[in-house]
């Protein structure tokens, strides 16, 4: 993703000494400090994330602002008072963008807690882009339970990105009238059907399954491959994977490094010890130095019944299959459903596509990463992926904080 030349224009400018002009030219601030001297901002982000990772987070974060006014004229939201957002432990800056520094174009005052995964980095972060936009953003400090009662019970919009269960913990306190938009995850399957260009969807899988060495919510925890393309993709994958370089983050030529969230490096050696006879590359897994080698796990075919592990490590779940119409009904029952977010489907499976079309966002010979757009509605139709809730009804649907406001709160929108 790359940014744009010049910062946008909109249809209809608002008056230079407006308070419109002057949090746009706040937002038009960060987006110039990420375009011209980026350096500060990428070396704290390659404290959890790699180079690549971070490179690519700073990119997508400048399209983000590019496009801000453009989605804020094309969904006008009208004025929110107050936002409250629970900020995600990876993506930082880019979470920033997506949950602050766009909606302070039409939001009063906004005030967000960190996870305390990534504390220290948002501290740093939220000061070093404080400085250049000046707005009432306020980072706080509060334990769960103070945030809760002090922020987000007279807010009048809440972000929660995280767990499904603690989403509904929260929504469970809020009052009727306030806007909750939960930003949680999905299994995301990678199909590779008959017809795929299996040295292209390899070469994919790896580069979505091992951004930021796994530690992304939009890797795959699923790859299913059909039964006669199964044997090439695996050799194609492992071959791939073996000219692959670990090192550490700060290193701009290293394709993995180490695990930087504890839960997620013992969860992914956990998987890796109950699924070891699957296990046909890598398996290497080093706790004193934080590091899990992508590996490949083969196993049998999913059913409807097959838990699939959410995974923030570079492992690639291999189940193959026969049939597309059966592979259709299992990834649209069941807790398929229940975290339908987004799908890749690489090959001819149009029966499959179109079923899948009904419950996430679909790629067709690429990733999900060739549509992250942050200025645009993202996700899917699973309630424990994302949904947006107005205190009466829950929506699973794909989430834009812009159009949502303008949608589904009373009053702010057009």
């Amino acid at each position: 993703m790359s940014s744009a030349p010049a910062w946008p224009t909109v249809a209809a400018e608002p008056e230079e000494d407006s308070t419109d002009s002057r949090r746009a030219a706040a937002v038009h601030r960060v987006r110039d400090f990420l375009v011209n001297d980026a350096g500060t901002v990428h070396e704290l982000l390659c404290e959890i994330s790699t180079h690549r990772a971070a490179r690519y987070e700073i990119e997508s974060t400048i399209a983000t602002l590019d496009g801000a006014l453009d989605e804020v004229a094309a969904h006008r939201p009208g004025r929110v008072p107050r936002l409250a957002a629970f900020m995600p432990s990876n993506v930082i800056l880019y979470s920033y963008a997506l949950y602050l520094l766009v909606p302070a174009l039409y939001t009063d005052r906004l005030v967000f807690r960190p996870s305390s995964r990534v504390k220290d980095q948002m501290q740093r972060l939220h000061t070093l882009l404080a400085g250049h936009h000046g707005l009432p953003i306020t980072l706080t400090g509060a334990s769960q339970r103070e945030f809760l009662q002090e922020h987000v019970r007279p807010a009048d919009v809440v972000v929660f990105t995280g767990a499904y269960a603690n989403a509904e913990q929260i929504r469970a306190q809020l009052a009727p009238g306030q806007l909750f938009l939960f930003l949680g995850s999905g299994v995301n399957p990678f199909v590779v059907a008959p017809g795929a260009d299996v040295e292209r969807a390899a070469r994919d899988a790896i580069a979505i399954r091992v951004l930021n060495t796994g530690q992304d919510c939009l890797g795959p925890d699923l790859f299913s491959v059909h039964e006669s393309l199964l044997d090439p993709f695996v050799d194609t994958l492992v071959s791939e994977l073996k000219g692959l370089r670990y090192g550490p983050y700060s290193d701009p030529d290293a394709d993995f490094g180490p695990i930087f969230y504890e839960s997620a490096l013992e969860d992914g050696a956990q998987f890796l010890a109950r699924n070891h006879e699957g296990i046909v590359h890598g398996g290497h897994v080093d706790f004193r130095g934080r590091r899990l080698d992508p590996t490949v796990v083969v196993g049998p075919e999913v059913t409807p019944r097959t838990h699939v592990p959410e995974f923030f490590a570079p492992i690639f779940h291999i189940a193959g299959y026969r049939d597309e119409d059966a592979l259709a009904a299992t990834l649209t029952t069941g807790m398929f459903t229940e975290r339908a977010l987004g799908s890749s489907v690489y090959g001819h499976a149009p029966r499959l596509v179109e079923a899948l079309r009904r419950r996430t966002t679909v790629t067709l010979d690429t990733t999900l990463l060739s549509i992250d757009n942050g200025n645009a509605p993202f996700g899917g139709y699973g309630r424990m992926a994302n949904y947006i809730a107005d205190g009466e009804d829950v929506r699973a649907e794909p989430v834009l904080i812009s159009q949502a406001v303008a949608a589904h709160r009373p009053g702010a929108g057009r």
